[in-house]
């Protein structure tokens, strides 16, 4: 079985890979409940999110400051992860709609809703006092 055994540097790697995930997974969530109102983004959006502003947040501060190697595991990480996760998450709300892949949007009504469910439907486009479907 040793011969499945990775070598000590391959292992942190993955340890490091590991915790970035874990972590930016934890800071993307704790940004889009500091974000007041609603959100577009899903699951995948919010790991890619947090994890973006995780090395975002991490690598100002390492860039900026004379500390060595810094990690979202800490306390002061966790907070410039957050700041980070946070910009970014202004920014694709913001710019989102630029995107050039259309997001499938959580909140639209699917295709099986019945009529008297559409009739609230605040993405409906609504012409004087009669409602028209697209």
């Amino acid at each position: 079985m040793s011969s499945l055994q990775l070598s000590p540097e391959m292992h942190q790697l993955v340890n490091d890979i590991l915790v970035w995930i874990g972590f930016g997974t934890v800071v993307g969530l704790v940004a889009r409940g500091l974000m007041p109102g609603r959100d577009p983004a899903g699951a995948i959006t919010t790991l890619v999110l947090g994890v973006a502003g995780s090395v975002l947040g991490c690598g100002c501060v390492g860039f900026f400051t004379d500390t060595e190697r810094l990690t979202p595991t800490s306390p002061l990480g966790m907070i410039v992860a957050v700041a980070g996760a946070f910009a970014l998450l202004g920014f694709y709300r913001l710019y989102g709609d630029l995107l050039p892949w259309k997001l499938p949007d959580p909140h639209a009504p699917s295709a099986a809703s019945s009529a008297s469910q559409r009739a609230y439907d605040p993405y409906r486009r609504k012409y004087s006092s009669a409602d028209y479907e697209d």
